[in-house]
C-alpha cells in the first residue's frame, strides 16, 4: 500500500483509505469464506485484499480494478502447508510474497491487462473449486472492520497472545520456580489448539527454528515462564535450543474446550494451570490480552514496542521521527513517511535522517 500511495504521490490519508479497503476485503472473505480447512492458507484471501488496496492506491476505475481483482484471485491462491508440520522460511515470507506479487499484477491491470471477471462465481472459481457458495453484498460494506481487528502484545502468533500474557501474569503473581513445575497445563479454544496447540496442523513440541518456536504454544509458554517476555531474543538458535526450555516445553499439555470456543473470535478465552512437585496448583483464566479489540493497546504501548524492535537497527531520533509521522499521517504527503523510511541507516549509520516536513501534532 505505501509504494503503491507513493508512487501516485498520495496523502497519508490516502494510505489510510486504501489499507482501510485491504483490511476490510481480507476480514470479510475470512469471515465468510474460510479456506484453512480446504487446505489453503489465509494469503489466499490477501490477494483479494491487496489488489482491491492497491486499486484504491492508484485511483483505478471499476473495470482496472475487476481486472486486478480477478487476476490476483486466480494466481494467488496458496497452500496451508506453508504453516502446518515441520515449518520453514516461508511462513514468515509468504503473505510479503502474495503482496509484491499482486501489486505487480494490479499495476498489470493498470496498463490494461485484464483478468477472469467471474472469479468469485464462475465455473472453477473461487466458490466452486476452493471456498464454497457464500454472499457478500459489497455495496453494503463500509470500511470499519479494521477497528475489529488485533495488536501482538509479544512476537508470537496472534492466537497464542492471551496463553503468553495468562503465563507472565501468573509469572508475576505467584512465588514459585520453574524448577518446582511437575505439570503445566493450557485451556484454549480450537483455533489454537488446531494451529499452535498440536492439533490438526501438526505436532508443536519439536521445535528446533525461529519459525517452529513461534508457532507452539508449548514453546512459547515455556519461554515466557522461564524468561519473562516474548521477543526476539527468545527466537535465537541457542535459546530455543537450550535445554532448560525444551525439558520444560514437555511438560505443557494443550486442551481445546467447547466453551472457549464458542467465546472466540469475541473473546480470546484461556485457562493456565501449573501443578507444582508440592501438590499446589498455580492456576488463572483471561478472555483478553492488551492488544485485543476488548482492551486496546495504548498508543504509547504500541510506540514502546516499536521502539523495542526497531532499537538494533536504527537511532533513537529516526524512532521519534517515524512515529511522529506515523501519529500526524492524515495531515502529511506519503511520502514524508517514505523518505523516513528511506533514511534509516542503523545505529552505526554515518548520518541522523534527513529533515522532511513536518506538521504540528493533533
Amino acid at each position: 500500500m505505501l509504494a503503491a500511495v507513493e508512487y501516485s504521490n498520495g496523502s497519508g490519508r490516502d494510505l489510510l483509505t486504501a489499507l482501510a479497503v485491504c483490511y476490510q476485503v481480507q476480514c470479510r472473505l475470512s469471515d465468510v469464506a474460510p479456506v484453512r480447512a480446504a487446505g489453503f492458507d489465509h494469503t489466499t484471501q490477501g490477494s483479494y485484499a491487496v489488489a482491491a488496496g492497491v486499486s484504491k492506491a492508484l485511483a483505478l476505475n471499476a473495470v482496472k480494478t475487476a481486472n486486478a481483482i480477478g487476476i490476483c484471485g486466480t494466481a494467488f491462491n496458496a497452500l496451508r502447508v506453508t504453516r502446518t508440520g515441520k515449518l520453514s522460511h516461508w511462513k514468515g515470507l509468504a503473505y510479503a510474497n502474495t503482496a509484491a506479487a499482486c501489486t505487480f499484477a494490479t499495476f498489470l491491470a493498470m496498463r490494461g491487462v485484464t483478468g477472469p471477471l467471474e472469479v468469485f462465481e464462475g465455473d472453477k472459481g473461487f466458490m466452486d473449486a476452493i471456498a464454497g457458495c457464500f454472499l457478500i453484498d459489497w455495496s453494503e460494506e463500509n470500511l470499519e472492520r479494521v477497528t475489529a481487528t488485533v495488536l501482538k502484545k509479544y512476537n508470537a502468533e496472534v492466537h497464542s497472545q492471551s496463553a503468553i500474557e495468562c503465563a507472565l501474569q501468573l509469572r508475576r503473581q505467584e512465588k514459585f520456580t520453574v524448577a518446582e513445575i511437575e505439570q503445566i497445563d493450557l485451556e484454549t479454544f480450537d483455533v489454537a489448539y488446531n494451529i499452535i496447540g498440536g492439533g490438526d496442523e501438526g505436532d508443536k513440541t519439536l521445535v528446533a527454528t525461529k519459525e517452529q518456536a513461534d508457532h507452539s504454544l508449548p514453546y512459547l509458554i515455556s519461554v515466557a515462564l522461564l524468561d519473562g517476555q516474548v521477543m526476539p531474543e527468545q527466537y535465537t538458535t541457542e535459546r530455543i535450543n537450550r535445554r532448560d526450555v525444551q525439558e520444560l516445553l514437555n511438560k505443557v499439555s494443550i486442551h481445546p474446550t467447547d466453551e472457549f470456543s464458542g467465546r472466540f473470535p469475541a473473546e480470546m478465552p484461556c485457562r493456565l494451570a501449573i501443578t507444582l512437585r508440592d501438590g499446589r496448583v498455580l492456576s488463572k483464566e483471561i478472555h483478553d490480552y492488551p492488544g485485543f479489540v476488548s482492551n486496546p493497546m495504548s498508543w504509547e504501548m504500541a510506540f514502546e514496542k516499536f521502539e523495542r524492535l526497531t532499537g538494533p537497527f536504527t537511532t533513537g531520533s529516526s524512532q521519534r521521527s517515524i512515529a511522529d509521522a506515523v501519529k500526524n499521517l492524515e495531515l502529511i504527503p506519503v511520502r514524508d513517511l517514505a523518505q523516513l523510511l528511506h533514511n534509516v541507516e542503523g545505529r552505526h549509520g554515518k548520518s541522523e535522517p534527513k529533515a522532511v516536513h513536518r506538521v504540528k501534532e493533533r
